[in-house]
């Protein structure tokens, strides 16, 4: 069950919207990156003061894909510099962080950077980032201290029934366990075929590849990450020339190859973009291109949690 009691906050006078709802004033919807942003963060942390909240829960991590639709532009690293390594490493479902951190991560999700994610602590507390600096708090407390708190700071906490963004509104489209059941489909495909891909998706929108081999197995299945989305796909085709001249004349895919390092790199390519890629890719070893958006035959499923339970919401 979601928090009882859930407001939306926000720099936009009620008394500026239309009979719809629709914001007619003259507020922007960017981030001032300075005073306004600080009060909402300010007005969060005055919610999780009075929820007794000092550490949050990271779900459904995401990070800029391949079409970008925020207002403002992305950025290196997608708002998570400083957080974070480099690689991620913490930045997965399931992570659980301080509040301070949590805050930076509303920072960084309010000035459309490129991470997004949900910050939950069960039933009792949420905090969901929409866009044009909407922010959801849910509690199951009434926080009437914290209602106050927002409004002396400039922004506009109005009560609703329940946040847009909870994840009780989306249906998971995988939920298979990658349990010992999926492994054990996935070793007689490797003993006919010798290889396979594996895509490691671990968070929205950022994937590991690897070459799966009866051999390599079991040490890739070790150092997958916390809750990460596994799909299998037929392995790479040495002849690359061939792969290159079957991309299709329209739309995108997304193509992969393996360099002369052993290191498998991908990226997602339209038409126009050919005569590049095909510059780039000169000297791989091996090659593949990927439909995008069509059903997948090949085994998919999720990495359970250590005590054998599915929470990831993919």
């Amino acid at each position: 069950m979601p928090p009882s009691f859930v407001h939306r906050i926000t720099k936009y006078d009620p008394a500026d919207r239309d009979e719809h709802g629709h914001y007619t004033g003259a507020q922007d919807t960017a981030s001032d990156h300075g005073p306004v942003e600080a009060s909402y963060l300010a007005a969060i942390a005055a919610f999780a003061e009075a929820s007794d909240i000092d550490r949050l829960e990271i779900r459904e991590p995401a990070v800029t894909g391949f079409v970008h639709f925020g207002v403002e532009p992305p950025v290196e690293g997608h708002g998570l510099g400083g957080l974070f390594p480099p690689d991620l490493t913490g930045y997965h479902d399931g992570a659980e962080v301080s509040l301070p951190v949590a805050l930076e991560l509303v920072r960084a999700m309010l000035r459309d950077q490129g991470a997004w994610c949900r910050l939950e602590v069960g039933d009792e507390f949420t905090v969901h980032v929409g866009w044009d600096q909407y922010v959801y708090v849910g509690s199951n407390r009434p926080c009437a201290d914290a209602v106050a708190r927002t409004r002396e700071l400039g922004l506009f906490p109005e009560p609703l029934t329940a946040s847009p963004y909870a994840a009780e509104f989306d249906e998971a489209d995988v939920t298979e366990p990658a349990d010992e059941d999926f492994w054990t489909r996935v070793r007689p495909l490797l003993a006919s075929r010798q290889t396979l891909l594996l895509e490691e998706t671990y968070v929205r929108n950022a994937a590991r590849w690897h070459r799966l081999t009866l051999e390599n197995l079991d040490t890739v299945r070790a150092g997958l990450g916390p809750r990460a989305l596994l799909t299998v796909w037929p392995d790479l085709t040495p002849d690359v020339g061939a792969v290159l001249a079957a991309l299709p004349e329209e739309g995108s895919v997304e193509f992969l190859w393996e360099g002369q390092d052993g290191l498998i790199s991908h990226a997602i390519v339209d038409d126009t973009e050919y005569r590049e890629l095909a510059a780039r890719v000169a000297g791989a070893r091996a090659a593949c291109a990927l439909p995008l958006d069509e059903p997948h035959p090949l085994p998919c499923a999720v990495l359970p949690d250590s005590d054998g339970v599915l929470r990831a919401r993919w």
